[in-house]
């Protein structure tokens, strides 16, 4: 992937942040998820990189993809539960241009990148199925009304504002809607998990959550360009991208987005297994002699590097459909985020059997990566449903309708 001076340079100056401050913390770091505290440290550091979702960095961040997926790349190399943290707070962009009342409540929080947003999917009934959602949303006078559940939810406990997805009663249609927690609060406990440790995953409960009417995402646009925006500043992606808001369903324009950076994600866990085993084995010796030269440790050194490789061109390959604005940007993001993912999982897998007992120590890295990679397959749509969406992008027939 070709990089521009500025995007090398943007790239060292993220890797020099990471490797002073994020490396030698983050072993301890990540066994507990973070606490508000800790994410809003991060994210004003990141802020001040360019990374981020303020008036003043938004743009730059999402505005350049290349700079996008660096970011999941090198952040995921050292901490992939930070970079989740991170993108899944975007929603708080929006607040520019929701209700009076959320930018009153939020909006300095947003300026000075304080303000933590989260996106609210899943459903404890309904798993994949993000097409049919049973969380609802009625109308009352000026406000809409949330009943429901959400689950699986990054940064929800400790979220200002959150994107919620949610059957909109009255026009009989999927929509999204913005909860700003001093309008309406919800309740949230944390869930735990295999990996991504620190991110504050979550479940919510939406009983009688209340949202102004200006904080539907579809009234938050359509009142934007109303007063003279143009759709590229309400959603601050390239013109490519933000035309899939366009051509096909909020949601599913979001996910291809999403899917590309767990892509890169993904990468960047692999980089840092590889990089653990090749130092590994040049140090470790049995026989007599260091297990980089036994013929079946090449062999799975081999796995790993063609897996990293291959995941790392598809990936590019994504980014690339996303900036050309390509009709095929739906297919290879998800071809992009299915394989990788499960990729991750093997390569960082092949790593542990390389360095034997050693790699099983909770005290090794090595744990660490595999764990996080085990859970890439899962979240933004799981490689099974990435399968499905593939073969409707291929065939123009639906399997899971």
């Amino acid at each position: 992937m070709h990089l521009t001076e500025e995007q090398e340079a943007f790239r060292e100056e993220l890797r020099s942040y990471l490797q002073r401050e994020v490396e030698p913390v983050v072993d301890e770091a990540d066994q507990e998820p973070f606490t508000r505290d800790e994410m809003v440290k991060y994210m004003k550091d990141l802020e001040a990189l360019g990374i981020g979702f303020s008036p003043d960095t938004v743009e730059e961040f999402f505005g350049d993809l290349r700079r996008f997926a660096i970011v999941s790349e090198e952040i995921s190399y050292y901490w992939p539960s930070l970079n989740v943290g991170l993108l899944m707070g975007f929603p708080a962009q929006f607040v520019r241009f929701a209700s009076e009342e959320t930018r009153s409540n939020q909006l300095s929080k947003l300026e000075t990148g304080e303000c933590i947003g989260s996106l609210a999917v899943t459903e404890p009934e309904g798993g994949s199925d993000t097409a049919q959602p049973r969380t609802v949303a009625h109308k009352e006078g000026d406000e809409y009304v949330l009943e429901g559940g959400k689950t699986w939810v990054g940064n929800a406990p400790i979220a200002d504002v959150s994107l919620i997805v949610a059957h909109d009663e009255e026009a009989d249609a999927q929509d999204m809607f913005l909860v700003d927690r001093e309008y309406s609060d919800y309740e949230a406990e944390t869930l735990d998990k295999i990996g991504w440790k620190a991110v504050n995953n979550g479940r919510m409960y939406l009983d009688g959550v209340r949202v102004p009417e200006d904080n539907k995402l579809s009234a938050i646009i359509g009142n934007a360009i109303r007063d003279g925006n143009q759709l590229t500043d309400v959603v601050p992606f390239p013109d490519s991208v933000a035309e899939l808001f366009f051509d096909q369903k909020a949601l599913n324009a979001t996910f291809s987005f999403m899917r590309t950076g767990m892509s890169f994600m993904s990468v960047g866990i692999m980089q840092a297994a590889y990089d653990e085993v090749v130092d590994y084995v040049q140090e470790r010796e049995t026989f007599g002699k260091p297990i980089a030269e036994h013929q079946l440790v090449q062999e799975l050194l081999y796995d790993i590097r063609v897996d990293l490789e291959t995941s790392r061109q598809l990936s590019r390959r994504a980014l690339e459909s996303l900036e050309n604005g390509s009709s095929d940007a739906r297919l290879l993001t998800s071809m992009a985020k299915g394989y990788t993912a499960e990729k991750a999982h093997e390569a960082t897998s092949n790593a542990i059997q390389v360095m034997g007992g050693e790699g099983l120590k909770t005290e090794n890295r090595l744990e660490r990566y595999f764990r996080d990679a085990r859970v890439m397959p899962i979240p933004d749509g799981t490689t099974e449903i990435q399968k499905l969406i593939v073969g409707k992008e291929i065939t123009g027939r639906s399997a899971y309708d």
